[in-house]
């Protein structure tokens, strides 16, 4: 990373300057480090508590941190509803939500976490515009469902409405984010795919699979049956009463029929479902694709004629976080967005929330395969080290802009989703 030598000689200087100070305490320097922290001599005692989806939240993350900046990062796996219910209901047991930004929809206007001070985020202008401006491009279309940037900033530093536009208070600092489609075993479909109404072509009767994740498994939905033609909807991602009844009967009759081998909710289970054959075309997710991949079956992330759905999340620092440990936090978050981590979830499939700096800690192969859509010149590995893909191949959909660029609807929270949630289970219970 390009910048850690000059931070621990920042750290260093910090550290001797608090040792000479009567109270012992560090002084900060903005002019040093670049970072909006002040360093106390008791730094490695302190642990952050960090939870959210197995997405982000990666032990290589963790012991990165301890590495490069010396305080324990603590991290629990949730699936996406587990992790709304624990920010609202358990708000004491977390220093850091690693949280969608559909799902702070429904967790920031309950108060339990704070804004945060857009002037301490050194990389805060760096950031991609989809978070800042609220599109990729000027010429962007906007995309429907609940946009990041319409949940990403708040009036002011004990705001809990979400603002209109950019602010200097955010709700999360976002770090991750992707277009998903449909996964598919192309040596199983038999024919090519084009659509997001495959997913229910009688044809892969019970070898197709959704995501049971309400809330992002109706948007699914709502792209087959618009790809269909069977509902057009006025915002796939704020559906009327009526609009959630047909979208839910349409999901079981297709049950019914025998459509769906399995509703997972887990990364794994995707992964096994398609690696095993037992389901050939699903919701799915990029990094999922590309697990089955590296177990040398083929698998292809689908570029579709309708678009993609698209997810983001960030971090957010809970109500309670002050003093040392809030300084810690920032220090955190700066230094996620300073490169290596936007690397790695960069080698992973996703994309990074400051392009620039991830660039700096990626080869130019890299950089061309996961972000410009060029053909791999050499094989490109995993974080892991392991042979993701050969050289020669090409990104399933292309390049960064052709797939953020073309994105219909984002991960929603609708204003009737305790109904949509009710109907949802029911369609899994029929």
């Amino acid at each position: 990373m390009a910048t850690t030598p000059r931070r621990r000689i920042g750290r260093r200087r910090l550290l001797q300057a608090a040792t000479a100070a009567a109270t012992g305490a560090a002084i900060g320097s903005n002019a040093i480090t670049g970072f909006p922290t002040i360093w106390a001599q008791n730094i490695k005692n302190v642990t952050l508590r960090q939870f959210g989806t197995g997405v982000s939240n990666l032990n290589a993350v963790a012991d990165k941190v301890k590495q490069d900046l010396g305080f324990t990062l603590q991290m629990t796996a949730l699936d996406t509803d587990a992790v709304i219910q624990k920010a609202v209901t358990q708000p004491k047991s977390y220093d850091i939500a690693d949280i969608e930004y559909f799902s702070i929809k429904k967790v920031f206007p309950t108060g339990v976490m704070q804004p945060m001070d857009a002037r301490k985020i050194k990389y805060v202008d760096k950031i991609v515009p989809i978070f800042t401006k609220g599109k990729l491009t000027p010429e962007s279309a906007v995309a429907q469902g609940t946009t990041p940037y319409s949940v990403g900033f708040v009036d002011g530093p004990n705001g809990r409405s979400f603002a209109k536009g950019q602010t200097g208070w955010m709700t999360l600092i976002p770090t991750i984010y992707n277009a998903d489609t449909l996964g598919i075993r192309p040596d199983l479909v038999g024919r090519p795919i084009n659509n997001w109404k495959d997913l229910v072509d009688p044809a892969f009767k019970g070898k197709a699979a959704i995501l049971n994740i309400p809330s992002i498994g109706i948007m699914d939905a709502a792209m087959v049956m618009e790809s269909l033609g069977t509902l057009k909807y006025a915002d796939k991602g704020n559906m009327t009463k009526p609009e959630i009844d047909k979208t839910i009967a349409f999901l079981i009759e297709a049950k019914k029929s025998g459509q769906f081998r399995a509703f997972w909710k887990s990364f794994d289970e995707s992964v096994n479902l398609m690696a095993s054959g037992e389901v050939i075309i699903q919701s799915m997710w990029s990094p999922a694709v590309a697990a089955v991949r590296s177990k040398g079956i083929a698998c292809k992330y689908q570029p579709l004629v309708e678009g993609y759905r698209a997810w983001a999340g960030g971090l957010g620092m809970a109500k309670h976080l002050s003093g040392l440990e809030l300084d810690a936090a920032y220090e955190y978050i700066n230094w996620y967005l300073s490169g290596w981590v936007g690397a790695y979830l960069n080698r992973q499939g996703y994309y990074s929330a400051v392009l620039e700096t991830a660039q700096q800690n990626m080869t130019a192969d890299e950089w061309g395969y996961w972000i410009e859509g060029k053909p791999a010149q050499s094989d490109i590995l995993s974080p892991e080290g392991k042979v993701m893909e050969k050289a020669g191949a090409v990104r399933d959909g292309g390049s960064f802009t052709e797939r953020m660029g073309r994105v219909a609807c984002w991960n929603s929270v609708m204003t009737e989703d305790r109904y949509m949630v009710q109907k949802w289970n029911e369609f899994i219970a029929a």
